[in-house]
């Protein structure tokens, strides 16, 4: 699930750009999050007509509010870094925006240990270390000028966002239903974001025509599909390794523009793509165990 959604988010840097070359960052996102969530409205009813959950008064009531307070925290986190990373596209390149944004795959374990004191195996931080070597390796081609401009600042703070994003999917996806959750935050970030539109930018039903297809391929599978995967995916998966997964957008990204586009990677990407697999591998491996 986590690989399929680094696979679909490889496509997605592209179809962002290209959307913001007509609308404006709360515009495209507010649309594509409606739509990402009425998409998923029809997979949560069949659901819920085929398998009926049959609770107490008392456990309704619980789950109601374990389904607030998630939405409402998963759908702020989504809102405030696909907006920040939106908006950093008028500023920089893709391949920088895609390097800085998944910086949280360093700053996943960093919190996990500094809030929850969540030690982590010198495997995992081995791999992580690798795993932004090779990012780097990818999205910048090994470029040693690294400055912080507007755009920079705008996709790091949007880095944090994200990974926030991930430690309370991880926390709330146990307790709820995860379609719902994910429709939930698509709707949360859509509403936001539209709210956000009408105040701060001036849309046009023409300016949305035109990025019809970018719009359509963010919601339908970037949204619908790809943070669905996540979702689900985080389920089963501890959040640092979860956050390495999903970093492999980079990698797919690159490997989609050489086969799509005909674009030529450069030796140091190749050898980005290599460390990249290897970090995930590296960080997987067993722990050992303190004998008793």
């Amino acid at each position: 699930m986590l690989v399929s959604a680094a696979m679909i988010w490889g496509l997605s840097f592209v179809a962002q750009k290209q959307g913001m070359e007509y609308v404006e960052g709360f515009t495209f996102n507010g649309i594509r999050c409606l739509l990402g969530a009425i998409v998923l409205i029809p997979f949560i009813l069949i659901r819920a007509v085929k398998n009926p959950v049959k609770l107490s008064p008392a456990e309704k009531k619980q789950s109601r509010k374990d389904n607030f307070k998630g939405i409402m925290i998963v759908g702020l986190m989504l809102c405030i870094g696909s907006n920040l990373q939106q908006f950093a596209f008028n500023y920089i390149e893709p391949g920088r925006v895609g390097f800085i944004t998944a910086l949280y795959m360093l700053i996943v374990p960093l919190i996990s240990f500094i809030v929850y004191k969540k030690k982590q195996p010198v495997t995992t931080w081995i791999g992580v270390i690798l795993g932004v070597v090779g990012l780097y390796m990818i999205c910048m081609g090994g470029s040693a000028s690294f400055s912080l401009g507007k755009g920079d600042i705008l996709a790091l703070l949007c880095s944090f966002a994200f990974a926030l994003h991930i430690i309370v999917i991880d926390k709330f996806a146990a307790k709820i239903d995860c379609v719902v959750l994910s429709c939930g935050q698509f709707f949360v970030t859509g509403v936001i974001s539209c709210i956000l539109m009408f105040v701060f930018e001036n849309p046009n039903i023409q300016s949305i025509m035109q990025a019809a297809v970018p719009i359509l391929y963010a919601g339908i599978m970037s949204c619908g599909c790809a943070f669905t995967f996540q979702v689900i995916g985080q389920k089963y998966t501890e959040p640092t390794i979860s956050s390495m997964l999903l970093c492999l957008e980079s990698v797919f990204s690159v490997i989609f523009s050489f086969i799509i586009l005909g674009e030529r990677m450069a030796s140091v990407e190749y050898i980005g793509c290599a460390v990249m697999f290897a970090a995930i591998i590296i960080a997987q491996l067993p722990a050992k165990k303190s004998a008793k």
